[in-house]
């Protein structure tokens, strides 16, 4: 029986709920998903919140950079869709109280750093120097600097690089700070996946809808699925069994 490839719902189940919220991780678990992706800013004042965008416009309409703004502001916001986010009771949770949800649920996490990270690496070091995940969780980051910080205070913590275009594929093999690679679905092809392979790297992928034939037949170095409809992913995925 050949290993499970790993499930997990892009900010929750933001196919169905409001992204990065406690209802679209609920869901996410309710339909299955065997993990939870969700993306980390940081605060004025030095506190990891669970959200997105730099900029509060998009979800909260207050046009401010979450790196002014301090936590006690920030979870004031009612966030949601346009129109709607005043009748909305979602609000930006903090890291903190994620962590103590999922380790009360044993719900593995993709911790992915944002950029507002970068403005204090020694916030990082102390959080992650303490920090205890649900077993399977681990950091991801399109900025290779803080995944070195992770790496460096926490070598049993899994790192994991967000690719980009100018990603430099020849290198990957001296990036002993990176165990994973996460790309997306359009990088599904046998060039990238030998770059992995060479370089001992595993891979994950992105933006998968549930309707992709490598679902069927994956790659061994591919171990996880980063999904907006857990569900649709594991109804497909059946099929194997």
């Amino acid at each position: 029986m050949s290993k499970k490839t790993v499930t997990f719902a892009h900010r929750g189940a933001s196919g169905y709920k409001l992204e990065n919220t406690f209802a679209a991780f609920e869901k996410a678990i309710e339909l299955g998903a065997d993990g939870i992706e969700l993306d980390l800013q940081l605060t004025k004042d030095n506190i990891f919140i669970v959200f997105h965008d730099l900029n509060l416009s998009r979800l909260a309409g207050v046009n401010k950079q979450v790196s002014d703004c301090t936590f006690d502001e920030v979870s004031k916001y009612k966030i949601g869709k346009r129109f709607i986010r005043k009748f909305t009771n979602h609000q930006i949770p903090s890291f903190q109280q994620v962590i103590d949800w999922a380790n009360t649920n044993k719900v593995p996490l993709n911790v992915e750093l944002k950029e507002s990270v970068l403005l204090n690496s020694q916030c990082l070091i102390d959080v992650v120097q303490k920090l205890i995940l649900p077993k399977g969780s681990h950091f991801s980051s399109f900025h290779s600097e803080l995944l070195k910080i992770v790496k460096m205070q926490r070598p049993d913590i899994e790192t994991a690089i967000l690719i980009t275009k100018k990603f430099n594929w020849d290198e990957l093999d001296k990036m002993s700070y990176i165990d994973t690679v996460h790309a997306h679905k359009r990088y599904y092809k046998d060039t990238y996946i030998n770059y992995c392979e060479q370089a001992n790297k595993k891979m994950r992928f992105y933006s998968v809808n549930g309707n992709e034939p490598f679902l069927l037949t994956p790659n061994p170095t591919v171990i996880g699925w980063i999904t907006d409809y857990p569900d649709k992913v594991l109804k497909y995925t059946k099929q194997l069994n």
